[in-house]
C-alpha cells in the first residue's frame, strides 16, 4: 500500500503563535503515526513561487495522513495558527 504525506508550504508572520501551532501539531502527529521528513530548513525556489517553511510528513497509508490532516487534534493545532501566518496543506498519495 502506498504511503500518504501531508506537504505544506508556510509563511511565518508571527514566529510565538506559530510555535504554539508546531507544539499541538506535533502531538497529533504523533498520534496519527507521522514522521516528518522536511520541516523547514534551506530552501531554493527553482521555478514558481516557494514559502521559506516547507513541511512534509509521511504517514503509513493516504488514509492515515487524510485521518490527520482531518482529525479534531489537528483542529486544536491550527486554533493556535490564527494570525501567525499562511499555509497551503495538501494530502498526496505516495507511489
Amino acid at each position: 500500500m502506498p504511503k500518504g504525506y501531508v506537504v505544506a508550504r508556510c509563511k511565518v508572520t508571527n514566529a510565538t503563535l506559530w510555535a504554539a501551532y508546531a507544539a499541538k501539531a506535533s502531538e497529533a502527529i504523533k498520534q496519527y503515526g507521522g514522521k516528518p521528513l522536511v520541516r523547514g530548513g534551506q530552501m531554493t525556489v527553482a521555478e514558481g513561487e516557494g514559502r521559506a517553511r516547507n513541511v512534509v510528513i509521511e504517514f503509513e497509508s493516504f488514509e492515515a495522513a487524510k485521518a490527520y490532516a482531518f482529525s479534531q487534534e489537528y483542529a486544536v493545532a491550527r486554533k493556535e495558527r490564527e494570525g501567525a501566518g499562511e499555509i497551503d496543506i495538501v494530502v498526496v498519495e505516495g507511489v
